[in-house]
């Protein structure tokens, strides 16, 4: 099995992808190929926790779907909260006894990256438009409905362009909550109708209407660059949310940041990964390879 890890500023996505069968007739180079995403898990993102409290998190998230940790052959993590890179690092080499490889400078993505200092960028974004491209092709814009809202831009030659960074909708939502008096926290969902008749609807109706609006708007100055033959997916906690309703999106896909981070791993395989062995990727630089960071630490 392959596990991968996604580190955002609020949560942490986990997925295991499950070893493809292989084919009689395949003619691959040998190294071991994942398929199936056989489970995945949300938690949150704690700086407090210790490398045991999340070994032990880890490890029952694993008993519940009744998978075994010693069946996973490798980890691949994808972090923009760097102070939690050395907890997980300790976490993969106790509890899984696995080097886990993180996206960062010098891993071969097969992506150029046309950013001013490619060191900014997250590695998240990378693995999204990593996937955006091997799934649906280019021009593409992903949209990442996170702690932060990206939109990605990713060329008709699969070249990372860039893209634009917004307040979440959840932090917009907590920014209005903290600065008044009188008005609510409240949960954001679809209303009924735009015109709210007490607070709370008026609340809702005014985040996700007007945050749709951003996201549309957004997107067709960004089409209007790119070209409308630009597929725009979304992913993230509140991709379905937003996505269902947007005049562009046509894609929600939940798992595309999970599908990239296991695209990458197999690109940095040995070519003689043992399928039985516990196999450490071992970074390749690429043809423009990602410099190393200069004081960055990505969004």
């Amino acid at each position: 099995m392959l596990l991968v890890i996604d580190v955002g500023n609020t949560n942490t996505v986990l997925g295991v992808f499950a070893r493809a069968e292989v084919q009689a007739d395949d003619s691959s180079d040998g190294a071991a190929r994942y398929g199936r995403l056989a489970a995945n898990w949300r938690v949150g993102s704690h700086l407090a926790r210790t490398v045991d409290e999340y070994g032990v998190i880890f490890r029952n998230l694993f008993s519940m779907e009744n998978l075994e940790v010693s069946g996973v052959h490798g980890i691949v993590i994808s972090s923009v909260v760097p102070p939690l890179d050395a907890v997980l690092r300790q976490v993969c080499e106790r509890y899984f006894k696995t080097k886990p490889l993180f996206i960062e400078p010098g891993v071969k993505t097969g992506m150029p990256v046309l950013y001013e200092n490619p060191a900014e960028v997250g590695a998240d974004r990378i693995v999204n438009g990593v996937a955006a491209f091997e799934k649906y092709g280019g021009p593409c814009v992903i949209v990442d409905f996170g702690t932060a809202t990206t939109f990605d831009c990713v060329s008709k030659k699969g070249e990372y362009m860039g893209g634009v960074i917004c307040p979440g909708i959840g932090v917009s939502a907590d920014a209005l909550f903290q600065r008044t008096a009188r008005l609510p926290r409240v949960e954001i969902r679809k209303p009924p109708r735009v015109i709210g008749t007490n607070t709370v609807a008026s609340l809702q109706s005014g985040l996700y209407y007007g945050y749709l609006g951003l996201v549309d708007g957004i997107l067709e100055r960004l089409r209007d660059e790119m070209g409308e033959e630009t597929r725009v997916i979304a992913t993230g906690g509140l991709g379905t949310l937003i996505g269902t309703a947007s005049h562009f999106i046509k894609e929600v896909d939940e798992f595309l940041t999970l599908e990239g981070l296991r695209i990458i791993w197999e690109r940095n395989l040995p070519r003689d990964a043992g399928a039985k062995s516990k196999t450490t990727a071992k970074p390749v630089v690429g043809a423009k390879p990602w410099p190393s960071p200069k004081g960055s630490k990505g969004r």
